[in-house]
């Protein structure tokens, strides 16, 4: 069944949310509420990540490198968008940024759309700009996960963990602006609707009018983008053992496009930097809502059974004017360019469930921490597209926009599948010094097409050994698979041939260390991650039928580097976020190719050598803290043949805050100026589609807690 979301239902949902706020919060002074979720010594440092070891499990009793960035430095950075959030981790690198949406890499390997990303670990289709302001946490799984969450890619996870209902009542107001006339507005409201506290809510709304800085080529306008986005969160109590959650949220997100920059072959800018070559009619219209519930069991102290299920329905109109470089031409002033629109729907349906037993127990004088559960994915598309004429386009002349309407259009068949997985996983704690953890996932993934079934194996072993008490010293050996399909090429020997699963293999020695009375987490960690079943062609000559291709899986991607990272309280009044990461990144496909080309020995794009991030915060009195930050990218390239780079960069931002007691309500105003020094800069993408790094810009906001 289909389920379709209502958007007054939510304007309902909304006013229900803010009325207890208005309300003095019951007396409960005779209760005492314990919630333990690992070690929380400050604002800059998290002590667990619940998408690790899918649980509540101290990091330091994690053998896999994390980093979990927390909402309070978000908020501090004033950061609108996953990608101003995931620059908080040096492993993380951006693509493009075209269609509005976000890619990104982990450790050199892109995340994909469908299996990158998890909301509370249910996998998320992730193919729009997600939303930040729900969130309480953004957690970064780095290397192989797919013993825990099945198909997913090598270099690792993003998991992006929700705001949580509130026993007490609260109602935070915030609004905030930009140089180029940009506006947010949120409302964070949470607390309990009845008087025993055991139905309990949390509520946000924004509305975001957005203005960029880049312009169309035959206009004088700027890109714009309109959302809003409504969250609700409720928990009831049902019992002292049972607790159920339901949680709904819904994006209206329409925005211009902008596909981004042209590069020469020496990989300089076509044209100004602020060149936004698509038509000012283009847009794409996202309406994403999530629908789910959570039910956990406490069973006795020792077990607990949790059972989850999300259904998330994303549909997406593209009005696309899909501009190029005429062949041979780096001159679009001169010789025009060309454009081939399109309208075109999208419909994609995500369901997902899981069901995770986990308990603790003492067997064979180990401590046991035990998990055993299944997960489950129903995937759906379809999409319908008519085609316009291609025409070619003289900037600063108006683009004729064509007659376009996707309902006239080519329905395509269906896209179907369904994913199942079933896993184990045992921490055993075997003394003071040492833990062994020990994990294995089976996993079927069901298609009709030829090629679309197939089955997959995932181990993960770790050691942990401490030689202090704070601190510990791992090792990790895990896999990733990503299913292929089938070979479909007519004009391919082995046509009608099914895949082998891409699999990815990580080794991971890394150390963590809590210093300064536990309030500052040192990391570091070396890995080599080595993908084998890299689809290659091969040309080969046929005398009977001419020259034919032999599709094989030869291939290999081989990634290895090191990371260290810093997060915490260096002193009484100052704290940080910081990390570094080397990558060493190949393609090994000896004479095959790869889409065409011979990528033996070649980098990938957006693979940098080195990169590195810092955010601070030195608290100057009690009421008034300032920030300072940078980020460094090193050369990249931005084609896979590697004959154009894209050179490093560093930007600097600054900030500043004040908070005051206004009529008993805290009240603070934030001011930020990124890439303080101006500094032209390219961001994630190909040559023929880069994102131009944003020029200096302010941004001031205002927030107000009730």
């Amino acid at each position: 069944m289909v389920f379709k979301y209502s958007v007054v239902g939510l304007a309902v949902g909304a006013a229900l949310m803010a009325m207890p706020v208005m309300a003095e919060a019951p007396n409960d002074a005779n209760i005492e509420r314990i919630n333990v979720t690992g070690r929380t010594f400050n604002d800059y440092k998290v002590g667990s990540a619940s998408g690790a070891m899918r649980g509540d499990i101290d990091l330091m009793d994690t053998p896999q490198s994390v980093n979990v960035i927390p909402d309070f430095v978000t908020d501090e950075q004033l950061a609108t968008n996953l990608a101003e959030v995931l620059v908080n981790d040096s492993s993380v690198t951006a693509g493009t940024t075209r269609w509005n949406r976000q890619v990104f890499s982990i450790r050199g390997f892109e995340l994909d759309s469908g299996n990158g990303y998890l909301i509370n670990g249910h996998q998320q289709w992730s193919h729009y700009v997600q939303p930040i302001e729900t969130l309480q946490q953004v957690e970064v799984l780095k290397g192989p996960s797919s013993m825990l969450y099945g198909q997913s890619g090598p270099g690792g996870l993003v998991n992006m963990v929700t705001k949580k209902p509130t026993y007490d009542s609260m109602l935070d107001l915030g609004f905030d602006t930009d140089g180029y006339g940009s506006t947010r507005a949120q409302l964070d409201a949470g607390g309990s609707l009845n008087e025993a506290q055991s139905i309990r809510y949390r509520g946000v709304l924004v509305k975001q009018d957005t203005k960029y800085w880049r312009e169309y080529s035959t206009t004088d306008e700027n890109q714009e983008r309109d959302r809003w986005l409504g969250y609700l969160n409720l928990e009831f109590d049902i019992s002292d053992d049972l607790l159920l959650s339901v949680k709904y949220d819904h994006t209206q997100d329409k925005a211009g496009i902008d596909a981004g920059g042209w590069l020469d072959k020496q990989g300089n800018v076509i044209g100004e930097r602020k060149t936004v070559w698509d038509a000012p009619w283009a847009f794409t219209d996202n309406t994403v809502s999530n629908l789910g519930a959570d039910l956990t069991w406490q069973m006795t102290n020792d077990w607990k059974v949790k059972v989850g299920y999300n259904d998330q329905q994303f549909n997406r109109q593209r009005l696309d004017s899909a501009p190029s470089l005429i062949e041979g031409s780096e001159d679009p002033f001169k010789d025009g360019y060309n454009i081939k629109p399109f309208d075109r729907y999208d419909d994609w349906q995500h369901k997902t469930a899981y069901v995770d037993f986990t308990g603790e127990f003492s067997l064979a004088g180990m401590e046991h921490q035990f998990l055993i559960g299944a997960n489950y994915l129903d995937y759906f598309y379809q999409q319908q597209i008519q085609k316009g004429k291609s025409q070619r386009v003289i900037p600063g002349q108006p683009i004729i926009q064509q007659d376009l309407d996707y309902h006239q259009g080519q329905l395509s068949n269906p896209s179907e599948y369904k994913y199942y997985g079933f896993y184990l996983q045992d921490l055993m704690t075997l003394n003071e010094q040492w833990k062994l953890l020990a994990g294995v996932r089976y996993d079927e993934q069901k298609k009709d097409t030829a090629g679309g079934n197939s089955y997959a194996v995932s181990p993960k072993f770790g050691v942990i050994y401490s030689p202090m008490d704070n601190g510990s010293i791992y090792v990790n050996y895990s896999k990733s698979f990503t299913p292929q399909g089938s070979v479909t090429s007519s004009e391919d020997v082995n046509q009608g041939a099914n895949l082998k699963p891409e699999y990815g293999t990580q080794y991971e020695l890394g150390t963590k260390w809590e210093l300064f009375n536990d309030s500052l987490l040192l990391t570091a960690a070396l890995f080599d991650i080595t993908v084998s079943n890299v689809t290659t062609v091969l040309d080969i000559p046929v005398t009977s039928d001419g020259d034919k291709t032999i599709t094989t899986q030869g291939g290999e991607q081989h990634h290895r580097g090191f990371e260290v990272g810093a997060q915490g309280q260096l002193g009484d009044s100052w704290f940080v976020t910081s990390s570094m990461m080397y990558l060493d990144a190949e393609y090994n496909t000896g004479a095959g190719k790869i889409g065409g080309k011979n990528l033996d020995g070649k980098t990938p794009i957006d693979a940098p050598k080195w990169s590195a991030n810092i955010w601070t915060r030195y608290e100057v009195t009690d009421n008034f803290a300032m920030n300072f930050g940078a980020i460094y990218v090193g050369e990249r390239f931005a084609n896979d043949v590697n004959t154009i780079t894209k050179d490093g960069y560093v930007r600097f931002d600054v900030g500043a805050a004040y908070t005051t007691d206004i009529m008993g309500k805290d009240v603070s105003i934030r001011a930020n100026v990124r890439n303080l020094f101006d500094t032209e800069y390219l961001d994630g993408g190909s040559d023929k589609m880069v994102t131009i790094g944003q020029d200096r810009n302010f941004s001031v906001a205002l927030e107000a807690k009730f």
